[in-house]
């Protein structure tokens, strides 16, 4: 069983039209730093000079990780990852 990363619908063609990429690591930082390595096209879409962009969201299951400890939060086989970009518009 590994880390699932749920790929919102703007960035699945940088993930090779996948919806959801298994990867590994043992906090948030690691799993997503596996799947930058499977798949670089996203480091730009999530990443600024290293660090995940304000408008990106990241869920552990159904927990936002600025609610947890951010990016070192720990993950463990079998949870989901969901990336949500903010939606902006009036």
């Amino acid at each position: 069983m590994a880390i699932k990363v749920q790929i919102p619908t703007p960035m699945r063609d940088q993930a090779g039209g996948k919806a959801e990429v298994d990867v590994t690591g043992s906090t948030v930082k690691a799993a997503l730093d596996d799947l930058l390595r499977q798949h670089p096209g996203l480091t730009a879409k999530l990443f600024d000079n290293g660090k995940l962009r304000p408008y990106i969201n990241v869920f552990l299951n159904d927990e936002d990780i600025r609610y947890l400890d951010e990016m070192d939060t720990k993950v463990t086989d079998g949870v989901i990852l969901a990336l949500i970009p903010a939606v902006a518009g009036g």
